[in-house]
């Protein structure tokens, strides 16, 4: 994978943990209060940042699928599948990226910004509002594993 998951001691850093058989234990609460305590660090807030970050990862390509430069989307050459997608609604600049649904949860509760996926999949996607609320190290992992589970797997 291009982007590695969390670890039970990145969770343990923040003060979570994997219960038995891998599952995240952490509360609402608990996801909210780490996250908020953190200090204050850049974050993406415009579509090139996000665009230029998504056309970091290999094999991708920038489309306009629909005629409109208010969407634009980041797809796998090879599949065709976005994972990344930028558009701007109700005066916001946001983006719909792939989730996990083991993390979908833990995003939305972490973040106000985080929201159910606009106009897709609300198990398997998540609307991110381009505010500066989400540290740029969460945004890019929320990309890169958007990224990690559209690429192509070996052999496919």
């Amino acid at each position: 994978m291009f982007y590695s998951k969390l670890t039970n001691m990145d969770l343990q850093a923040v003060g979570l943990g994997l219960g038995m058989g891998g599952c995240m234990v952490l509360g609402t609460y608990v996801a909210k209060n780490v996250i908020n305590h953190v200090e204050k660090e850049d974050s993406m807030t415009t579509r090139e940042e996000v665009i230029a970050y998504g056309l970091s990862f290999p094999n991708t390509y920038q489309d306009m699928p629909f005629h409109d430069t208010n969407w634009i989307l980041i797809r796998h050459q090879k599949n065709k599948k976005a994972f990344l997608w930028t558009y701007e609604y109700e005066g916001q600049m946001r983006i719909n990226i792939k989730v996990d649904p083991q993390w979908r949860e833990f995003w939305r509760n972490a973040y106000e910004a985080v929201l159910p996926g606009y106009h897709q999949n609300k198990e398997h996607w998540n609307t991110v509002i381009l505010d500066g609320s989400v540290p740029d190290n969460d945004l890019k992992r929320m990309i890169a594993e958007s990224y990690d589970l559209i690429v192509p797997k070996k052999g496919n």
